[in-house]
């Protein structure tokens, strides 16, 4: 049977009604183990899940800090949210409903924050993982060594209690094997990575991820095909499909590593999201034309707010900054 507008409109509107669902659940001090297991089954159903998923995770996170904000600096909206959550539905389901009324009564405009958190959610249960702008490097075997960036997140993979591989749940890492005991593997979203001896990057992030092998040789199995990768060269696969190998700037790959952020020509809108995965606190871009014009440049991670400060003059914005680090670009 052929859907309608209609039907997709529903079938949208349902998947959103979900999605929010899982936001509230996720948040609240009334997660299960047994909640989170079905949460991980539903949000695998397909990309459309995982993209209304992301899309209200990120809605939650905009309106949290704004309300935040709030509550500290507007009494009549303290004595709003006070009022809610006083009633009988105590807790932090209520806090959403509550929070949606106060940014109507303050006047503020509810938008979809191009920030990327890296889900605390996903990282349940992680043995390795980083904070906002925290880089760390750990040694998971005697023959390999891992750097973990900026909202990174890694479980082990064991086997007779020795650790045979990593799962990358989100963020990046370089990951170098000596080659001293065998075969070790990487795996991301759908896919795996293997390697006897050499270097090489994964980054996991919006569904995507990007393995660039810096030395060495590296496998890449994922059920759309193989893939071959040699010293500077790169894959980039999705849940569903994989692109060819293409050669890669290892200069680029490796900014993160000297704590710089290295773009080019990429959408003022992305270059933000990535500069969000390493400032604390919130950049939100309120301008949608700014936001498709492209960026080059060199940013050190130190130095964040100078690097905001000179897209703001580049690209003529307004800002209006918050404490908390919230700040608005228009």
């Amino acid at each position: 049977m052929k859907l309608t507008d209609n039907d997709n409109a529903d079938s949208a509107d349902e998947l959103q009604k979900q999605a929010r669902h899982w936001v509230r659940l996720l948040s609240s001090d009334e997660i299960k183990s047994w909640d989170y297991q079905a949460f991980r089954r539903w949000l695998a159903m397909s990309e459309s899940h995982q993209a209304a998923f992301d899309e209200a995770k990120q809605r939650w996170d905009v309106l949290k800090s704004a309300v935040g904000e709030l509550l500290h600096t507007r009494p009549e909206v303290a004595a709003y949210h006070h009022k809610k959550m006083a009633g009988p539905d105590k807790g932090r389901r209520v806090f959403i409903g509550a929070a949606v009324g106060m940014a109507a009564l303050a006047g503020i405009a509810v938008v979809r924050s191009p920030f990327d958190l890296g889900s605390v959610l996903e990282g349940w249960n992680a043995d390795y993982q980083t904070a906002t702008g925290e880089q760390k490097t750990v040694d998971v075997t005697q023959s390999v060594q891992v750097i973990l960036n900026t909202q990174t997140r890694l479980r082990k993979q064991t086997l007779n209690e020795n650790i045979v591989g990593l799962e990358l749940v989100s963020g990046e890492a370089a990951i170098n094997v000596a080659g001293k005991g065998g075969a070790f593997a990487v795996s991301a979203g759908t896919g795996r990575c293997t390697v006897n001896a050499g270097q090489f990057e994964m980054r996991y992030l919006d569904g995507k991820v990007r393995v660039a092998c810096i030395e060495g040789v590296v496998q890449v199995a994922h059920p759309a095909g193989l893939r071959t990768l040699q010293a500077r060269q790169q894959a980039v696969y999705s849940a569903t499909a994989i692109s060819d190998v293409n050669g890669v700037d290892v200069e680029s790959v490796n900014a993160w590593r000297k704590g710089e952020l290295l773009f080019h020509e990429i959408r003022l809108t992305d270059a933000i999201t990535e500069i969000n995965r390493y400032r604390s606190g919130r950049v939100v871009l309120l301008n949608g034309a700014a936001g498709n014009r492209l960026v080059s440049g060199r940013f050190s991670v130190t130095s964040l707010d100078l690097a905001l400060s000179q897209l703001q003059l580049t690209f003529n914005l307004h800002a209006r900054e918050l404490p908390g680090g919230l700040l608005f670009l228009s």
